[in-house]
C-alpha cells in the first residue's frame, strides 16, 4: 500500500494540523488534531463514518479546541491516509471487526499520551466503534456522543443451547424476499460487501466526484423524497418503503442508483456543501474505493456465520427513527424533514445521543 504525506495545511482550517501516528494496533495513523498546543487538556476523539474521513470533522474541530478540549479525528481503518492494513478482497477480515476498531481507539489513545479520554464521538459507522468503546473500556471511555446511528446494545448470546439447539432460520429470508418483490430490490450492506463493489464506485461512469454528489444529495435534507416515518414491520414490503441508497433495485450497482438523484445544475448552485472542487474527494481519489467497504463485509459475513439477516445495528437503522431511552439520559435532536438521515446541506448529522 502507497503512503501519502498528511493533508496539507491549505485545505484545513487554521488551527488544525495533520500529521501521522505510527504503531497503533499495526498502522500507520493519520490523524487531524486542534489544540494540541496548550498541554494537559482532555481529549475528545471524533470516529468518522463511511464514506468519509478525519476530514468530514474538520469545521467543529476549532470550536471544540477554543472550548479547552485537544480534539483528535483520525483516518480509521481502511480510510483515507491510514495505512497498514489490506484492501485486497480474499485477505481475512478479522482486523475490520468491532472489537479491533477499538483497539484501535485505545491504541491511538495511548500513543497520545492519554489514559482517559473526556468524549469519544462517532458518526455514522463510527457511532457503532464508539458505542463499542464505551461499552468495554468505560475505564478510559468516560462519554460517547452517537450521531446517526443509535446502539442497540450488545447482542443476546444464544441461551440454553444445549437442551434447544437453535432452529435454522426461517425462509425466505430477508434477501430472498427483497429480491422476490414485484419490484426487485436488495440491501445496500450485500452489495458493498461484493467483490465488484470496489470497482463499480473507483470506474462509475460519472466519475468520483459526481458519484459522491448524487450519493450525499440522496442522503439529504434536500432531497425532495426525504420523509422519514416509522416502518410497520421488518418485512420486504415495508423495507422497500425505504430510499434506494439502503434498498437497492437488484439490478443497480450503488452508482447507478445514485444517479437517479442527481442533483440539477440549479440545486448545486445554490447548495453550499460540498464544495465543486473540495479536498474530501481528492482524498477519496487518492486510495482505491475499497476504503471502508470492508467494514461492511466484515458485517456480511457475520450475518452469514450467524444466520442473521443483516447486523442489528442495520435492523435498528430500518425505521430511521429510534425512540431515545428513558435512562441513561439521551437527546435526540431531528431537523424537520430529514429524520435518521444525515443532513449533509448544513455540514453535520441531526441525531445524536448524549449519555
Amino acid at each position: 500500500m502507497s503512503e501519502l504525506a498528511p493533508l496539507p495545511s491549505e485545505v484545513l482550517p487554521a488551527g488544525i494540523r495533520a500529521r501521522f501516528v505510527s504503531g497503533i494496533n499495526g498502522l500507520r495513523m493519520h490523524i487531524l488534531e486542534a489544540g494540541s498546543a496548550a498541554p494537559g487538556r482532555p481529549v475528545v476523539l471524533l470516529l468518522h463514518g463511511f464514506p468519509e474521513l478525519a476530514y468530514s470533522w474538520r469545521k467543529i474541530m476549532p470550536t471544540l479546541a477554543a472550548a479547552g478540549f485537544h480534539v483528535v479525528a483520525p483516518d480509521q481503518r481502511g480510510y483515507g491516509r491510514t495505512t497498514g492494513w489490506s484492501a485486497n478482497y480474499d485477505d481475512d477480515l478479522r482486523p475490520f471487526r468491532l472489537l479491533n476498531a477499538v483497539r484501535d481507539a485505545l491504541g491511538l489513545v495511548a500513543a497520545l499520551g492519554y489514559r482517559s479520554v473526556a468524549s469519544v464521538v462517532g458518526h455514522d459507522f463510527g457511532a457503532s466503534i464508539a458505542a463499542w468503546c464505551a461499552l468495554v473500556r468505560p475505564d478510559v471511555f468516560q462519554s460517547v456522543t452517537l450521531m446517526s446511528a443509535p446502539f442497540p446494545g450488545p447482542p443476546d448470546l444464544p441461551f440454553d443451547t444445549e437442551r434447544h439447539p437453535p432452529e435454522v432460520p426461517a425462509s425466505p429470508t430477508i434477501h430472498e424476499a427483497l429480491a422476490a418483490l414485484p419490484r426487485p430490490r436488495k440491501h445496500y450492506q450485500w452489495w458493498y460487501s461484493t467483490r465488484s463493489a470496489n470497482a463499480q464506485m473507483w470506474h462509475c461512469r460519472q466519475g468520483v466526484h459526481d458519484f459522491l454528489r448524487a450519493y450525499f444529495h440522496h442522503k439529504s435534507a434536500d432531497w425532495k423524497d426525504n420523509r422519514p416515518h416509522r416502518l410497520a414491520a421488518w418485512s420486504a414490503e415495508e423495507l422497500a418503503k425505504m430510499p434506494t441508497y439502503y434498498i437497492m433495485d437488484l439490478a443497480d450497482d450503488m452508482p447507478t442508483a445514485v444517479a437517479k438523484e442527481m442533483p440539477s445544475p440549479q440545486e448545486i448552485a445554490a447548495c453550499r456543501s460540498p464544495p465543486a472542487a473540495g479536498s474530501r474527494t481528492k482524498s477519496w481519489r487518492s486510495i482505491p474505493a475499497s476504503t471502508g467497504a470492508s467494514d461492511f463485509r466484515a458485517a456480511s459475513s457475520r450475518a452469514r456465520v450467524t444466520g442473521a439477516s443483516i447486523s442489528g445495528r442495520e435492523r435498528s437503522s430500518a425505521c430511521r427513527i429510534r425512540p431515545a431511552p428513558a435512562s441513561p439520559a439521551a437527546t435526540c435532536s431531528t431537523a424537520p424533514g430529514t429524520g435518521y438521515s444525515k443532513s449533509r446541506r448544513l455540514g453535520s448529522a441531526n441525531c445524536f445521543w448524549t449519555f
